[in-house]
């Protein structure tokens, strides 16, 4: 499955909620402020304060996401996630947290995830996987 323009256009400029879970099967959800896609198939999220989050995704890296505004964005985006501490995709989110906001602390890691499916989570149409 691959973002629509519109789809990467709400992603970049909207807060999303951010869904991992334990090797065991324990939910975590978080507000994720610094995320963004990186082309139709992949987003960037900046790990600056996850400690749970980051735990669950070294141990299970699969990830869900919706945008604050679901009723407003109806999509619920689903991956697999990779964490990087070094390297060109951390470099990226060093760069792109100094730019926009220079007081907050360095990034410990960059998160990319790989968009695998997308449903739908309007009302009356939650659950449709969109093609």
């Amino acid at each position: 499955m691959v973002l629509t323009e519109e789809m990467m256009k709400i992603i970049a400029e909207n807060r999303a909620y951010f869904a991992t879970a334990t090797a065991d099967g324990v939910p975590n959800v978080v507000p994720i402020g610094n995320i963004k896609p990186l082309d139709n198939k992949t987003v960037l999220v900046a790990d600056s304060y996850m400690i749970k989050t980051h735990a669950n995704l070294e141990a299970n890296p699969k990830v869900a996401f919706v945008m604050h505004d679901a009723a407003k964005y109806p999509y619920q985006f689903k991956g697999s996630a990779k964490i990087y501490k070094t390297g060109d995709y951390y470099d990226q989110v060093v760069s792109w947290i100094k730019e926009t906001a220079p007081l907050a602390p360095k990034p410990k890691a960059a998160i990319v995830i790989d968009v695998e499916e997308i449903f739908s989570v309007k009302v009356g149409d939650a659950g449709k996987k969109l093609e």
